[in-house]
């Protein structure tokens, strides 16, 4: 949906491409945590507060209820798509675009998905030539690894117990 904002789609011809759909996953664990004697309370307000709560049974109106926004937001994502390709989507193929499904960079070509294949430095020179200026942008370093300030081991390690720690602030 993102790379719809872009005039044009490039991907490499190993990526995957597509998946236009709508996903909501989770897990029932009632039963669980009655088995290990655990008491759970939880206190709303607002009727639908703990709609699909995975320690309750799942109510047949908050699944119906999920689904119908579910189909929204798929609606939303197709019409985000169509719109943003337009005639370039090739759907007499006789395959089902907006089905969820997925497919290689190579394939998407064909199905009108995306414009072409490559990565950017190569199609930023076939488009504008071999004299144009790539700028990267990369993750700044942090304070101890440029203390130490050189491409060896403990730089890797020093970046990437940072970049942990930053990540944990998040539970992740």
């Amino acid at each position: 949906m993102i790379a719809c904002a872009g005039d044009e789609i490039y991907a490499n011809s190993s990526s995957i491409v597509g998946s236009i759909g709508v996903i909501y996953a989770s897990f029932g664990f009632k039963d669980l945590i009655q088995k290990v004697g655990v008491e759970r309370r939880v206190y709303t307000a607002g009727k639908n507060k703990s709609t699909l709560d995975p320690f309750v049974d799942a109510k047949e109106e908050d699944i119906n209820r999920l689904k119908n926004i579910q189909l929204d937001l798929h609606k939303d994502f197709i019409n985000v798509v169509e719109t943003s390709r337009g005639a370039k989507l090739k759907k007499d193929k006789g395959i089902e675009l907006f089905s969820g499904e997925f497919w290689s960079g190579s394939k998407s070509k064909e199905l009108g998905l995306i414009d072409g294949i490559g990565n950017a430095n190569k199609i930023l020179k076939d488009k504008f030539g071999e004299d144009v200026i790539i700028k990267k942008f990369e993750k700044s370093k942090g304070w101890l690894a440029k203390k130490i300030s050189s491409e060896n081991q403990i730089d890797k390690i020093a970046n990437v117990i940072e970049e942990r720690s930053i990540w944990q602030r998040y539970g992740l």
